[in-house]
């Protein structure tokens, strides 16, 4: 067991866009895990999973997504995938060779990165996401995130009926604290979410803009590293018939189904998401 990571904020450059990351890094590290997370999340949605791949050894890198958290929103609002793809680049050429490890349109992004050959890693971890995912998993993202993106919340409390809502499967948090780190109070005294609202189009369901899914696939058929495929059992965005579709494109992918989770698995039961990645990079 490692000892405990030097916690750090980390700012990545990439153009008129600050990359803001949290590094956890441990001494003489096996290597470095950057974790990107999902649409409408941010960096602090890892921290649990970040501690746990620190304690195996690695060195975790959790980046707020251009457009979320503290990193800069994209100055001519352009959030395409070539472009996300571009960030995930820009972190690798700090930290090389990386394990990249993505929820959701995180995963797409390092899906295409790796699979396109624009980042060379060590290997892949995709959460609850492939080339195949159900519109209506991901149309109920997009209407989640949408709803209250231009009238904000009236206080905190608002903000996390909102989340149990969508999540009814998670218990409501007691404190309210937490949710600051998602939101951001603005001169009106409304509280709205921490993204950029031109990420989302009326005519996309979720924030991966509609990727083309055969470039997806094409991408996934040139994955030659060591990957492994994490789905919440409970998942309404990722079906048994999409991860089958995905272990047919990459065959030598691992799989692990999590029980009692879904879209958001890693935050559903860090620990059970937690030993299947320090079990898969122990392996790499």
């Amino acid at each position: 067991m490692s000892p405990a990571p030097a916690l750090s904020t980390v700012t990545i450059g990439n153009g008129p866009v600050a990359l803001v990351t949290d590094e956890y890094r441990v001494p003489d590290a096996r290597g470095v895990v950057l974790l990107w997370h999902g649409g409408g999340q941010t960096r602090h949605s890892w921290k649990a999973t970040a501690e746990h791949v620190a304690r195996a050894g690695w060195t975790a890198v959790s980046v707020d997504t251009r457009g979320h958290g503290d990193s800069t929103w994209a100055p001519d609002g352009d959030y395409s995938m070539d472009v996300l793809v571009g960030d995930v680049v820009a972190a690798a050429q700090r930290y090389p060779s990386p394990v990249l490890i993505g929820a959701s349109l995180g995963g797409l992004m390092s899906l295409v990165a790796v699979g396109t050959g624009r980042v060379a890693a060590r290997g892949l971890v995709l959460v609850d996401v492939a080339p195949r995912i159900e519109r209506d998993g991901t149309r109920r993202i997009g209407e989640f995130m949408r709803r209250h993106a231009e009238t904000g919340f009236a206080d905190l409390d608002e903000v996390a009926d909102a989340v149990a809502a969508y999540n009814p499967h998670r218990p409501r948090p007691t404190s309210t604290d937490g949710l600051r780190k998602n939101v951001r109070r603005r001169d009106d005294g409304r509280w709205y979410w921490h993204w950029d609202p031109r990420m989302m189009r009326a005519d996309a369901d979720e924030p991966s803009r509609q990727v083309d899914v055969d470039m997806l696939r094409s991408a996934a058929r040139r994955i030659s590293v060591p990957t492994l495929l994490v789905r919440g059992r409970q998942s309404d965005v990722l079906s048994e018939e999409g991860v089958r579709d995905f272990l047919e494109l990459v065959p030598h992918a691992g799989f692990v189904d999590v029980g009692g989770t879904g879209h958001m698995v890693a935050g559903d039961d860090n620990d059970a998401f937690g030993g299947a990645i320090t079990e898969f990079l122990a392996r790499v």
